[in-house]
């Protein structure tokens, strides 16, 4: 799941954009200003900021220019403007994309995805603090060391990755990481999250067991 840092000074128009992402399955945080854009992108880990250029404290220029020197984020800047002058200094910063308002919250998705497919491929990198794991490379690394774990141990992971947060039955992880022709029972979830748990370390803690459903992979932010 892609986390998108929505940076406007207009509340409706955060708001339309997170509707709009929320509906498409994206994570969305937001921020009102350059300042606020800035604290939140260097503390967290986004795959894309989108943001206003005109805005109090601090415009979207100097807040993209702080945080490009910190990390390699694409940026969507949006503007009222639509001077060749403003595209060129976004550019000039490493943007990779402009749209101008008003705009057409489909279009935007449509970008979002464009920029997506370029940055991630058909994949995408999913980092939980020092627990990062590369669908495109198929790797998982705590502390940018490679831990082995098997072909079902690296899908069981990613299903729980990908529904992070959320309580899953045995029947769901069997159903969706075997496949609906699979014949195992509970012991075979139970002995390959065991042996997940172990092959994580101390990550292995994400993965919590629910008493009476099965379990999930708690992480907040």
């Amino acid at each position: 799941m892609l986390k998108i840092l929505v940076v406007d000074d207009e509340e409706l128009i955060r708001d339309v954009i997170r509707e709009y992402l929320v509906l498409e399955g994206y994570e969305v945080d937001e921020a009102k200003n350059g300042e606020e854009a800035v604290k939140k992108a260097l503390e967290k880990d986004y795959n894309l900021i989108i943001m206003d250029i005109m805005m109090p404290h601090k415009d979207g220029y100097q807040a993209c220019k702080e945080i490009k020197a910190k990390k390699d984020v694409p940026f969507i800047m949006l503007s009222a403007r639509s001077e060749e002058y403003d595209k060129l200094i976004g550019f000039d910063l490493g943007i990779d994309d402009y749209v101008t308002k008003p705009f057409s919250p489909k279009e935007l998705v449509a970008r979002i995805k464009a920029i997506s497919k370029r940055s991630f491929g058909n994949e995408t990198i999913y980092k939980f603090g020092d627990l990062v794991i590369d669908d495109k490379a198929h790797e998982v690394m705590i502390k940018d060391q490679v831990i082995y774990l098997t072909p079902k141990e690296y899908e069981l992971l990613k299903y729980f990755v990908n529904n992070k947060n959320v309580a899953l039955s045995r029947e769901q992880l069997l159903t969706n990481v075997w496949g609906y022709d699979f014949y195992g029972d509970d012991r075979t979830i139970d002995t390959h999250v065991k042996t997940l748990r172990k092959n994580l370390g101390s990550y292995g803690n994400y993965i919590k067991t629910v008493r009476g459903i099965g379990y999930k992979f708690e992480y907040k932010d």
